[in-house]
């Protein structure tokens, strides 16, 4: 027996509610904006601010994706993307350049995206400013003031620490010159593709129950001292050792048989793009 649902599981007063939300960040580019965060059928710390987000935006004629720190096929990618699914019917796609709706944990996909577009980010914790300040009402009262020395004293550190700012994912970024945001665990690598986005961006945090946005075409910069410049992973002569891509985000693993270390293209979706974009230049070169 399968129970009956709403269009997209919320009903429309939570939906709108949720709407007015994000409607209030993408006029605050970079603002936390408190919402009444919903009990959902998942875990909170899975996904459930950025699945809130999906459900109360999604339409019937939307393509939707999910990935889960870059790969279509996990558990949590297959689970959001069933949910929505069955309670609202929607295409789903593992295309990026097919989806209109790209719901993602901790990865912004390779393919650049497009203004018909919306990515919305699952986020743990919004807050930049809680590694130094753990009060709500403070961190409030710094961002109103513009006061970011705590943020900029904890990469300090890093440097003094380790020569050079350790953040591995998250780094702080300065969004239209004025909030300093939690960009979602995303590796530094994808950092500046939120600069000047043609796509809409929504980040959603379930569990702390606040939504912020990046409006398409907004100046987002990495938190960095001007002679400890901001820098992002590098894979200089690394490819992948699937499709023999360059210049993408890799994952590090170890080949069974050699024991080697191997590259992959973290972006699953991308990875395959190429292979069948390989596979056709060699059957009609073999053809011709």
């Amino acid at each position: 027996m399968k129970p009956n649902t709403h269009f997209a599981f919320f009903d429309e007063g939570s939906k709108k509610e949720i709407r007015r939300a994000i409607i209030k960040a993408v006029a605050i580019p970079g603002y936390q904006v408190p919402f009444a965060s919903r009990e959902m059928p998942i875990a909170r710390g899975w996904g459930t601010g950025g699945l809130q987000i999906t459900l109360s935006i999604i339409g019937k004629s939307d393509v939707l994706k999910v990935i889960d720190q870059g790969a279509d096929e996990s558990v949590n990618a297959v689970s959001i993307k069933k949910l929505v699914h069955e309670t609202t019917g929607v295409e789903l796609t593992e295309e990026t350049e097919q989806a209109s709706i790209i719901q993602s944990r901790h990865r912004i996909p390779e393919v650049a995206l497009t203004e018909d577009q919306i990515l919305v980010l699952q986020v743990p914790t919004p807050e930049p400013l809680r590694p130094v300040e753990a009060s709500e009402l403070k961190t409030k009262r710094m961002h109103a003031e513009d006061d970011y020395s705590g943020v900029w004293l904890m990469l300090f550190e890093q440097i003094m620490k380790y020569g050079k700012t350790a953040t591995g994912a998250d780094h702080p970024v300065y969004v239209n010159d004025r909030y300093v945001m939690a960009p979602s665990p995303i590796p530094r690598f994808d950092n500046p593709k939120m600069h000047e986005s043609d796509a809409l961006i929504l980040l959603g945090a379930g569990r702390e129950k606040k939504i912020y946005a990046v409006p398409p075409y907004t100046n987002v910069e990495s938190l960095a001292f001007e002679d400890y410049p901001f820098a992002v992973e590098t894979f200089d002569g690394k490819h992948c050792h699937l499709c023999g891509s360059t210049d993408v985000f890799f994952d590090e693993l170890i080949d069974q048989q050699t024991g080697e270390t191997i590259y992959q293209c973290n972006d699953t979706s991308f990875c395959m793009e190429q292979l069948n974009k390989k596979e056709e230049v060699e059957v009609q070169t073999s053809y011709a």
